[in-house]
């Protein structure tokens, strides 16, 4: 859902307010940053809750619970303007809701079948591809190797310690989420503020819905499973869209992020504490590589803007209002 990768456009229609160069003191950053930390444990303890959620309504049944209260919840705050949009707005708005529920579906598919750390991990391949991919830097080949470095460690020559199946969930939910990055940003330049992602929330939602109630059926009307459901929308998109939206107000964008980039370390350290999934010395390797691959992968894109005289805006997967 996550963040941890930079390509050269908005990845998300929220305002950026990065800090001019020069004026970013240490300490006016240190609330910012909490803000952002914040909400990434928010996110990833979110993903817990929905594990534990899934014998209750199923992994589709989570997805549309957590969707559907993300949505009247944005669609509320935001109260987006529907009228005076063109017929590219609103095809623009359409894919990325799909992008969003395919991303989403995805990832909580992979959640059911192998534990929280990796699956974000694999999943960060996704953004972390796209970010080489936009830059022509040689060193950008240095990261995807440590990348790929980490996926050859996680994977233990061939994926047998995680169901292969889980893996490529996982996989599938990094590229939509590489494709949400793109649409999210012409999204961004479509809708003022945040209307275009309430919109694709929706959007979302509604196509979910007849999957969850399949899957699922009655069991989505439980009032436990609804007020379960409603923590995972709140702690995994509400409450994190929220708080980095206040931190970027006055965060660099590069430095949003490379803490961004912490999110697999996050997904394994919830996974333990709420779910006591264990990760191996081998696994933790894994991640780390990736996070550093990650971490690198930002620097060189925001040193590459900085070079060009460009501010270099965060990918930034509101999931992760989505994910």
């Amino acid at each position: 859902m996550n963040h941890p990768t930079a390509v050269p456009e908005a990845s998300s229609p929220s305002p950026t307010g990065s800090a001019p160069a020069g004026r970013a003191p240490r300490r006016d950053s240190l609330g910012p940053v909490g803000l952002v930390l914040g909400g990434a444990v928010s996110v990833q303890f979110g993903g817990a809750l929905a594990v534990s959620l899934m014998p209750r309504a199923g992994a589709l049944g989570v997805v549309t619970l957590r969707l559907l209260v993300a949505a009247l919840v944005l669609l509320v705050v935001c109260r987006p303007r529907v009228r005076g949009h063109s017929r590219a707005d609103w095809g623009t708005v359409i894919v990325f809701g799909i992008t969003m529920a395919a991303m989403n579906g995805l990832f909580y598919q992979s959640l059911a079948r192998i534990p929280l750390g990796p699956a974000v991990t694999l999943e960060v391949l996704g953004p972390l591809a796209l970010s080489v991919v936009t830059s022509r830097r040689a060193v950008n080949l240095v990261w995807a190797g440590l990348a790929l470095g980490g996926v050859f460690l996680l994977s233990g020559g061939g994926f047998g310690d995680l169901d292969p199946v889980g893996v490529g969930f996982a996989l599938a939910a990094g590229a939509m989420w590489a494709a949400y990055i793109v649409f999210s940003a012409r999204t961004g330049r479509r809708f003022p503020q945040a209307d275009g992602l309430a919109l694709a929330m929706a959007v979302a939602a509604v196509l979910f819905l007849p999957l969850g109630a399949v899957e699922s059926g009655t069991r989505l009307l439980d009032p436990t499973t609804l007020a379960l459901g409603a923590a995972v929308a709140v702690l995994s998109s509400v409450l994190p869209y929220t708080l980095e939206l206040l931190a970027l107000r006055r965060l660099p964008a590069s430095t949003f992020a490379i803490l961004m980039s912490l999110e697999p370390a996050l997904a394994a350290t919830a996974g333990f504490l709420v779910l006591g999934q264990v990760l191996s010395p081998t696994e933790t390797l894994a991640i780390t590589l990736v996070i550093a691959a990650s971490m690198g992968a930002v620097r060189t894109q925001a040193g590459r803007g900085k070079a060009a005289g460009v501010p270099v805006k965060p990918v930034k997967p509101v999931k992760k209002v989505g994910d």
